[in-house]
Order: C-alpha cells, then structure tokens, then sequence
C-alpha cells in the first residue's frame, strides 16, 4: 500500500490536492475553536448552503469561475447573519434556517432548469459532498486556495489575543477598547471565505464536520485555549491528509472519507482523553 501511495504522489494532481487540503484544514480548524466556543458551530452549515445556491446561480449564468460569485455572496449572508443576531425582530437562528434552506432550494431548482451538464445528478452529488472537486484543482485553483487559507492564518495570527477576548467575554474587550463590531464583521467575512474554500475539499452538507470536529477532538486532550488550538490544527491537517490518501487509494468519495477519518479520529482522542483523567 505504501508503494502504491508513493506512485500516486508523482501524479500533480494528488500533490495539488493535498497541498489545498493541508491549508483548507489548517484555516477551518483556526476557526473552528472559536465557534464552537460561542455556539455557532452551525453557521458554516448555512453559510455553505448559501454558496451552494450562489454556485447554481453562477452556473446558469455561465461564470468561468463558480468562486466569483459565491464567495461575494456567502460574504454579504454572513454580515446579514451577524445583523440578524442583534436585530429583537428576527433571531439569527431564524434567519440562518430561511437563508440556507432557501438557498439549497433555488440552487437546486436552477441546477435543474438550466442544467450545465447532462447530469444534474452527479453534478449535485459532487458539489453537495465533494467527492471529486478537490482531485481537479487547476494550478489557478490551487493557488487561489492557498492564498485565501494563508490569508486566513495571518489574520488569525494578527488577531489572536483579540479573538480570545471576544471569544470568551465580548463585553471585557469592548471595555478593553475593542471595536467589537467591527471585530466580528471582519471575522464574519473570514469565516464565509473558510466555508467557500472548504467546500472544495469535503462539499456543502459536510463543511461543518471539518469546523467541528477538530475543535471539540482537541478539548477533549487540552485545555487552554492555545493548545485546544493547536491540537485542533494539527488534528484536522492530519485527518485530512489522512483522508485524501485513503480515498485515492480505496477509490472512495473524498469528503466523505475525510469526515469518517475525522469520527475515527475523534473516538480515539476520547477514549484517550478519559484514561488521562
């Protein structure tokens, strides 16, 4: 198996694909811990949903690049969420549930009506679970991948003690003379560009296991917030590269055989976080 896994790595798309998934994992998990932390650990499922519309969308109107359009528009959903959640009106739950279920909904209705391909089916499969997307990245993909992780990380790097402060107490780092709003519209743009990108590796439904897992596998080991980070990144690299290589090998659905690395995974950091105790 080891010598089949060395003949697949001379192939430029496997190298490329594992390159993408490396920085995808890194910059998910970065975001992860802080979501799950503050309980919004479901906005990447709606977000996603969103750009999966956004994705139909640009089919139909035959952009080059799907990425042109649904990553301005998951942007512009994730600053209305992040409204929503301060507006007495409407819950940001309610309106996270009326955004992604409308989007799915209009995605799916476009991609049927003006269909791209002459297999809407498949077309839909691939995109909801990113069974291939990641082994077709062009240069230009995988180059757009990788400046908007590393994007990510330096931003979470430049920001790191401030995203502590709100993260745990937002009222503290307002006293403290964060600009919270500003801080958390910032932050919501980067988490839209996480899930855009993210859906190239494991699909729309299955984004959300990439933010989650990583973060809660490494509560269960560490404690601080530095090191559930840490453990978090190097949890989600792992599974995922883990998981590609399988899938080549197996001839398995990408996505979905990162995330059941990433169940295995976690079972095993939870058993082993118990018999630390």
């Amino acid at each position: 198996m080891l010598d089949q896994i060395v003949e697949y790595l001379s192939f430029p798309f496997v190298r490329n694909a594992l390159v993408a998934g490396v920085l995808i994992s890194l910059s998910a998990a970065l975001l992860g811990v802080p979501l799950v932390l503050k309980r919004l650990s479901f906005i990447g499922d709606g977000l996603s949903h969103v750009a999966f519309g956004a994705m139909a969308v640009a089919g139909v109107l035959n952009f080059a690049d799907s990425m042109a359009l649904s990553l301005p528009v998951t942007i512009a959903c994730a600053l209305v969420l992040l409204k929503s959640t301060r507006n007495a009106k409407t819950a940001g739950d309610a309106m996270l549930a009326m955004l992604s279920v409308g989007a799915m909904a209009i995605g799916y209705l476009l991609m049927n009506l003006r269909p791209s391909t002459s297999n809407v089916s498949g077309d839909v499969c691939t995109t909801l679970f990113g069974s291939v997307s990641i082994l077709t990245l062009t240069d230009k993909d995988l180059w757009l991948c990788a400046g908007l992780s590393l994007g990510v990380v330096v931003c979470w790097l430049l920001s790191y003690n401030r995203l502590f402060d709100v993260t745990f107490d937002e009222c503290h780092a307002k006293a403290c003379g964060t600009n919270t709003a500003l801080f958390n519209a910032v932050w919501a743009v980067v988490v839209a560009v996480v899930i855009v990108i993210s859906m190239r590796l494991v699909g729309t439904l299955l984004v959300t296991a990439i933010l989650v897992f990583p973060a809660v596998a490494a509560m269960r080991v560490a404690k601080s917030f530095r090191a559930v980070t840490a453990v978090a990144a190097a949890f989600s690299v792992i599974c995922s590269t883990v998981g590609i290589l399988v899938a080549i090998v197996a001839g398995t659905p990408v996505g979905s055989t990162i995330v059941g690395v990433d169940i295995a995974a976690f079972l095993l950091v939870s058993t082993m976080g118990r018999l630390l105790k």
